[in-house]
């Protein structure tokens, strides 16, 4: 991977919808310039959704995503038409395509009504108008033609006017800092760590220090006392991986403040202040109760994993109690979570922001508490409230 490639996560999502043979995968080639999508006058072609990551003027950065047709049926095309549906919970910029020789029909009227639920900007592009031209092309419809390429660079910057518009700022960390500020960050280099790189957490947290034109260090945790006794400048934060937390506390002097990549990321693409009210669940754990933990990657799992053995173990050790784990990876998230006692989500780095809320506002809907590693880790090590600093607002509900 290209050092300057944006991370997907980071990526405006853009999903493409639509009935069977509405001229999607058409529309799909038309906007990206490239043949992404298989193109077949055979109904039901697309069977799975399909990203792309790419560049898209005047948008920039983004992931394409082509959704099987919300239309298919029997056993099979229900389970296709759930998959589009699925790939919602990524969609920042939903675009609909209605084939304009028949309308918008009660497929797309149930697509849009769980668009709007979901809060989520959406067009609606009339394909075919070549064959049939509706004359629109105002305010989120649009009728356009994937053969003459018609009003094709005209839904182009409609997206763009969309991305733009929701557009939210975000920061890691930076926003916490001043120029000059040196912040220490723990990364240990075990059996789990990928050799030769940082996962993208720390990629992206050493980043976002510098744009702060602050300055950083990068230490493991046997060389932490070192490191800090080295410095001639106090950290204005330590940083650290969750899964070295209590013993990291330990070594940071109490007036320097500390969190963890898990920490700012739940802050950064979730919601905190949620995930420090789910964490309290850990104490009212019973035999028997059922735990979810989800992380939002997929990678080969190794001894001392911290989703499958070191949090199970530690939950174990910490309430006295032998919870039953159920373990999810990747695009997969359970829909019906009121079984569990409590959902324990990762960082998310590899999830958008639009996903992680998703399975957030979903837990939230259930009623199931939530929260993520960092936050049980420090919970669970009673140094909370300490790991809280950089949220003050946040730290005064404890």
């Amino acid at each position: 991977m290209s050092l300057n490639t944006v991370p997907a996560a980071e990526r405006v999502h853009i999903g493409f919808y639509g009935r069977r043979n509405a001229g999607k995968s058409s529309l799909v080639n038309a906007v990206t310039g490239q043949d992404l999508a298989i193109v077949s006058d055979v109904a039901g072609t697309t069977t799975d959704p399909v990203t792309k990551t790419m560049e898209l003027l005047p948008i920039g950065p983004v992931v394409i995503i082509d959704t099987p047709g919300i239309d298919d049926e029997g056993e099979l095309g229900a389970l296709r038409v759930e998959k589009s549906y699925k790939a919602l919970a990524k969609t920042n910029i939903a675009v609909i395509a209605v084939d304009s020789s028949l309308g918008i029909r009660a497929e797309e009227e149930a697509l849009i009504a769980r668009i709007k639920e979901k809060n989520i900007p959406y067009i609606v592009a009339y394909t075919k108008s070549d064959l049939n031209d509706l004359g629109k092309n105002s305010g989120s419809e649009i009728s356009v033609s994937s053969k003459t390429g018609q009003n094709i660079n005209e839904l182009k910057e409609l997206i763009g006017k969309f991305a733009a518009s929701t557009a939210n700022e975000r920061f890691i960390i930076s926003d916490k800092l001043s120029a000059g500020d040196f912040v220490v960050l723990v990364v240990p280099v075990d059996k789990a760590a990928p050799k030769g790189r940082l996962i993208l957490p720390q990629q992206q947290t050493i980043r976002d220090i510098l744009d702060a034109h602050a300055m950083c260090a990068v230490t493991q945790d046997d060389k932490l006392k070192e490191t800090l006794a080295s410095l001639n400048v106090r950290p204005r934060f330590v940083i650290t991986d969750s899964q070295v937390f209590g013993k990291v506390s330990k070594i940071v002097p109490e007036d320097i403040d500390l969190t963890s990549f898990s920490i700012l990321f739940a802050n950064y693409k979730g919601d905190l202040k949620l995930m420090v009210e789910g964490v309290k669940m850990i104490s009212e754990l019973s035999d028997g109760d059922r735990v979810l933990i989800s992380e939002g990657c997929t990678h080969h799992r190794q001894c001392g994993d911290i989703g499958t053995v070191k949090l199970p173990a530690l939950i174990k050790k910490f309430t006295g109690k032998t919870p039953q784990f159920t373990w999810t990876s990747g695009t997969e998230f359970k829909d019906d979570l009121t079984k569990y006692k409590l959902v324990i989500h990762c960082g998310g780095c590899m999830l958008n922001e639009a996903e992680m809320q998703s399975r957030l506002k979903s837990a939230k809907r259930q009623g199931v508490p939530i929260t993520n590693y960092g936050t049980a880790i420090a919970y669970m090590n009673g140094i909370l409230k300490r790991s809280l600093s950089p949220f003050p607002e946040i730290q005064e509900l404890l």
